[in-house]
């Protein structure tokens, strides 16, 4: 982690690292531009490259920073003793919530990221990719043996609630209104549904 960007004041911080998630998230890392991102931060491209010597250590620092604070909320919101799918993919939106009331664009970065094909980006931050992955399994593999009704299984049914998640998020990013409150509620309806034509409880 960049330890003198955290001696910034808050406010800062925040802009600049807002700034970063949403260029990237909208763009991909190819296509996405320092002066984008220092537009959006309303910063000087010299005040950027002083905490991020280029365009890469700047996607590399927040991809670290999502993944890290991410996983943080996560750790908070999903309960150990958790055994149902739905129970935990309610409480994984609850702490994403709590992440995207501070960084409204950090799902959507991580999503871009995830899909990101250009060489430079992928080798950077492929640590932080796996690491993001394993815990996510470890969460799921909460509720292996689960039984759904209609034949489908654990891996159709993540499948299902991701897509939705991502369309969700994927709207939003087209609109330009990234509404954290109002696009849990969206999914939590979706989830509800999904849940009384699968759950076999």
């Amino acid at each position: 982690m960049n330890d003198k960007f955290f001696d910034l004041k808050r406010e800062k911080q925040d802009r600049m690292i807002n700034a970063g998630l949403k260029v990237f998230a909208k763009y991909g890392y190819r296509h996405a531009t320092t002066d984008d991102i220092v537009r959006e931060a309303g910063i000087s491209k010299g005040l950027l490259f002083h905490y991020f010597t280029n365009k890469v250590g700047l996607y590399v620092f927040l991809m670290d920073y999502s993944v890290r604070f991410l996983l943080l909320e996560l750790s908070r919101s999903i309960r150990e003793e958790a055994k149902d799918f739905f129970e935990i993919r309610y409480q994984m939106e609850a702490g994403k919530l709590q992440v995207l009331k501070n960084y409204p664009y950090m799902q959507a970065f991580l999503d871009k990221a995830f899909e990101e094909l250009c060489l430079e980006a992928l080798e950077e931050c492929e640590e932080q990719k796996e690491v993001y992955g394993r815990k996510i399994e470890s969460y799921y593999e909460q509720c292996l043996g689960q039984n759904f009704q209609h034949n489908a299984d654990l891996l159709q049914i993540r499948q299902l609630t991701d897509y939705v998640s991502k369309s969700i998020t994927a709207e939003n990013m087209a609109l330009d209104t990234m509404q954290p409150e109002m696009m849990h509620r969206q999914f939590c309806q979706y989830l509800e549904l999904l849940k009384t034509a699968f759950s076999d409880k």
